[in-house]
């Protein structure tokens, strides 16, 4: 079956499009003032898609199997960018093959999210999001052009909100912090100096506490 990009059946004219987009911010801002700028950060549990990902993982795997076995573009393209001498009984042109398809399906995944978001108000979705919002919903304070961002609160096709970057941090859980944050501050730069993930940091905390830790090895315990 031949994939079609989903298309709205829907057309705004621009006064709608405004009306939408300002209705849209109020209610985030009224989302934010009852649950706090956790509101803005919800996301589907990872195994909630977990049989589709099955799905188009063995179908890579079968896939560019497949075309790196029969005359193609893929098998032209294998032959046309041989392996250094040590590496060729290392990479299988079946897996090289699947990297390939890896990649390709990266650039088709952002092309398609990035569509997502013109799906309600065209092509023009972000600068109409960026000029319609005056203030932060997280903040409060006026936006400075400069340094706004956009962040999806869900990534089920609702556009994008116009956040200031400070806000955005907040949303993230990554906020820079300050002077009167004591446990936070040296825990951001032990995660920056030692390039630890918060996970990694966590499993550290209850290791020293002497908690039970899951699937943790020797090496990574120490």
């Amino acid at each position: 079956m031949t994939y079609e990009r989903p298309k709205s059946n829907n057309t705004l004219g621009p006064s709608e499009k405004a009306e939408l987009l300002n209705a849209y911010f109020e209610y985030y801002r009224e989302r934010v003032a009852e649950l706090g700028r956790g509101a803005l950060n919800s996301k589907v549990r990872r195994d909630a898609f977990s049989e589709l990902l099955d799905e188009v993982g063995s179908l890579l795997l079968t896939q560019s199997a497949e075309l790196s076995a029969r005359p193609g573009p893929v098998q032209d393209f294998l032959k046309a960018e041989p392996l250094p001498p040590k590496f060729q009984e290392l990479l299988p042109d079946r897996f090289r093959a699947f990297c390939l398809a890896l990649n390709a399906l990266k650039q088709w995944l952002a092309a398609e999210q990035a569509a997502t978001d013109r799906y309600l108000l065209g092509g023009t979705t972000r600068q109409q999001c960026r000029k319609m919002a005056k203030y932060c919903v997280v903040t409060g304070k006026p936006l400075n052009e400069s340094e706004t961002e956009l962040h999806h609160p869900v990534r089920d096709g609702r556009p994008p909100i116009p956040v200031s970057k400070a806000g955005h941090e907040q949303i993230e859980q990554q906020d820079s912090g300050s002077g009167e944050d004591a446990y936070g501050l040296p825990l951001r730069e032990l995660k920056r100096e030692s390039n630890r993930s918060r996970a990694m940091l966590r499993r550290g905390c209850r290791l020293l506490l002497q908690e039970p830790v899951q699937g943790c090895t020797t090496a990574v315990a120490a």
